[in-house]
């Protein structure tokens, strides 16, 4: 039988991406090769065990303290659009992580670029 969390895992490990998983508490639990990579300058992997609070300002601390309160107040509530990045023409969300029984155990920030994909379709060679 497949191991699903090694499947999982292997999902984010090849996301071109910055994938931050962090627990209800704000703890950073998980960074992607990407997230490492693009967080380098402010620790990279060092950053794992620490308060993604302590990352931003205090606008932005406010806004993560608000939308984990609302993850919080209902298990319908999941997902919210953050900010758009002009500079690198994406959308930002914060995406709530849920058990089986609904309870948030995590969260993350997720980055949608809009970017057309300027790889060949198919090009194995």
């Amino acid at each position: 039988m497949t191991d699903l969390n090694a499947v999982y895992k292997s999902v984010l490990e090849a996301d071109n991406a910055a994938v931050v998983i962090c627990d209800p508490d704000h703890m950073i639990i998980y960074m992607n090769p990407a997230a490492i990579s693009r967080y380098e300058k402010w620790g990279g992997e060092k950053l794992v065990g620490q308060s993604l609070l302590n990352c931003h300002n205090d606008k932005s601390r406010k806004m993560i303290v608000k939308v984990l309160d609302w993850f919080k107040a209902s298990d319908d509530n999941n997902i919210v659009y953050t900010s758009y990045n002009e500079k690198e023409n994406k959308d930002v969300y914060m995406v709530a992580l849920r058990n089986e029984a609904g309870k948030l155990i995590a969260y993350y920030e997720k980055h949608e670029y809009r970017n057309r994909e300027t790889m060949k379709m198919y090009d194995m060679d």
